[in-house]
């Protein structure tokens, strides 16, 4: 048989391009090595988010008398909380799998290899068969990035260094934990382990934490961490990794960090490598695989979305990318944009932004207006944090008023990002965005008292 659509891999990007083009009278063959979801729902996005929600119930308890809250006894099951998060992701997995299911979609569990083309189409080589489809979308995903660290391999070996898949699984809390790197993973799975119990060094080579964020945010952001009890190294080298401890260099010094479990979270590759994109002459660079505005590559009806593009490693792109491509491949009008993407650290609290921020603003040589308040002057925000410090920033272009980004240091901060990013999205003005009611009270209206903050 030969299928309208071959999708290979079956993550965020995969499951939906799948579901989607099935829902539009597509025949779709879905091949995944793994369990359908990917990275995001298996070992990712929503295993550590279950594991925060945990970790901001105990903190809140744990904080509980500023609020006239008394507890006792209190204790954060590390088991449980791993039961729980396995009992979520299985509930999802099935979930996809049902929709699956219903779209039409047949699906491979192995691994798949581009294998070459013929008259009729893309031919893929997965579990012993040979399969060919008119269409091929590739979303393979990506993999943790392993740089050449001395020790670093044998680390990850005996399983004393662990990526986000294997410390996901840790059935006991760490006393000391190590992380390499100050990234998203690093800083969500800092703040969980941190909260259950671990003393956490975080080690970045860079001299701030939270890659492109908005740096006063960031260092409000970092503060918090500090004090709950983690400790930074910013500006330090990871040289070697030994037994039972990290070797850096920081300012040509070396030192030494003990863990009895170390984090590896410094990025992530895509996944190009050995999947025959050779056979077919698919282009790519640093990696990556080269897509237009429809997610088209350089071959004919060979699509690519996801994290194997390199574009934008997060789960919402991947989905919206899925759609722009499938929508391609039905003849419906659609490009994919990235300017109003928001992204999230789901710490306690959110680090949410979208669109630009003031310094990226500004290296485009725009002159923009910032506004930056703080969240109490958002009466759910005060009611709801006792000596909560976060932020609300909004950025706008001077010349057209038009709301160019924003940030948010604030719980609820990944709920109302969206609104930024809608505004962003359509070019709102400050006097439309002042026009559109936000409900009483919420943390959300921050946003629109910001918009009215500004000149």
């Amino acid at each position: 048989m030969t299928y309208d659509l071959i999708v290979l891999g079956g993550g965020p990007a995969g499951y939906r391009a799948a579901e989607r083009a099935g829902e539009g009278g597509l025949s779709v063959l879905l091949i995944e090595e793994r369990a359908v979801g990917g990275v995001c729902l298996n070992e990712g996005c929503i295993p550590t988010k279950t594991l925060l929600y945990s970790a901001k119930l105990y903190d809140g308890a744990a904080r509980g008398e500023k609020y006239g809250v008394t507890a006792e006894g209190l204790r954060l099951d590390h088991a449980k909380v791993v039961a729980r998060k396995d009992k979520v992701v299985r509930t999802l997995v099935a979930g996809v799998g049902a929709s699956l299911r219903a779209a039409g979609v047949t699906s491979v569990n192995a691994r798949g290899v581009i294998s070459g083309r013929n008259a009729e189409g893309y031919t893929v080589e997965a579990g012993g068969g040979t399969y060919t489809g008119k269409r091929l979308l590739i979303a393979t995903g990506s993999s943790p990035s392993v740089p050449p660290i001395a020790g670093l391999r044998e680390a990850l070996e005996r399983g004393f260094a662990l990526t986000n898949r294997e410390i996901l699984a840790l059935k006991e809390i760490p006393a000391k934990l190590a992380v390499i790197g100050g990234g998203v993973i690093g800083l969500e799975l800092a703040s969980y382990f941190c909260s259950a119990g671990s003393e956490v060094t975080i080690v970045e080579m860079l001299d701030h934490i939270a890659g492109e964020n908005d740096r006063d945010l960031v260092k409000l952001l970092q503060k918090g961490f500090e004090k709950r009890g983690v400790k930074f190294l910013l500006q330090a080298m990871v040289t070697q990794i030994t037994e039972n401890a990290v070797g850096y260099e920081k300012d040509g010094v070396p030192g030494e960090i003990a863990a009895d479990r170390v984090l590896l979270s410094i990025g992530r590759r895509p996944n190009t490598r050995d999947i025959g994109l050779e056979t077919i002459g698919v282009l790519t660079e640093r990696g990556a695989i080269v897509t237009d505005a429809h997610m088209q590559t350089s071959q004919p009806d060979v699509y690519a979305a996801g994290d194997v593009n390199g574009k934008s490693m997060l789960a919402h792109t991947a989905y919206r990318e899925a759609e722009a491509a499938v929508n391609d491949m039905l003849g419906k009008k659609d490009a994919m944009r990235y300017e109003a993407i928001p992204a999230v650290l789901y710490t306690n609290p959110e680090l949410a932004c979208v669109g630009l921020t003031e310094a990226a603003a500004k290296e485009k040589g725009l002159d923009v207006e910032v506004v930056s308040l703080p969240m109490r002057f958002s009466g759910r925000y005060l009611a709801e944090n006792e000596g909560g410090d976060g932020v609300m920033k909004l950025v706008v272009d001077k010349a057209t008023r038009a709301a160019l980004g924003a940030q948010a240091l604030a719980n609820y901060a990944s709920e109302f990002i969206v609104a930024c990013g809608t505004f962003v999205e359509l070019g709102l003005t400050v006097e439309e965005i002042q026009r559109i009611v936000f409900p009483h009270p919420t943390v959300s209206e921050i946003v629109r008292e910001a918009a009215f903050h500004i000149k």
